[in-house]
């Protein structure tokens, strides 16, 4: 995409957002980041161990750019819209729980 787009809200922008990870592969590897995320900040609760959060940004942008860079061939969202992509990643999170959307496949379930 070479013209920037404008989103109103983020009810807007999220179609946009799964638009932009259709891989299965890019979507497996945005959820491994959210749940490794998710346990690094409960294994620093429990622990106390704070030093443990410096890998937090690593695992979940590491295998977020990667499912982009290696199979989506696109850039991630994070560059032109930080927050609205922040919030895609955990809504698309809950949405793989919840069975909205698949990971093995492209269509089906998808929601707009």
């Amino acid at each position: 995409m070479t013209k920037e787009q404008h989103f109103a809200s983020f009810s807007e922008f999220y179609p946009y957002y799964l638009a932009e990870h259709q891989h299965p592969v890019c979507r497996r590897l945005h959820f491994i980041g959210s749940a490794l995320v998710i346990s690094l900040l409960l294994l620093c609760l429990v622990t106390q161990t704070w030093m443990l959060l410096w890998l937090v940004p690593l695992a979940g942008y590491g295998f977020a750019w990667l499912g982009h860079f290696k199979f989506e061939h696109n850039k991630p969202a994070t560059f032109r819209y930080p927050l609205y992509s922040l919030m895609g990643d955990w809504v698309m999170f809950k949405d793989i729980l919840q069975g909205k959307i698949s990971l093995s496949t492209t269509d089906s379930k998808d929601q707009q």
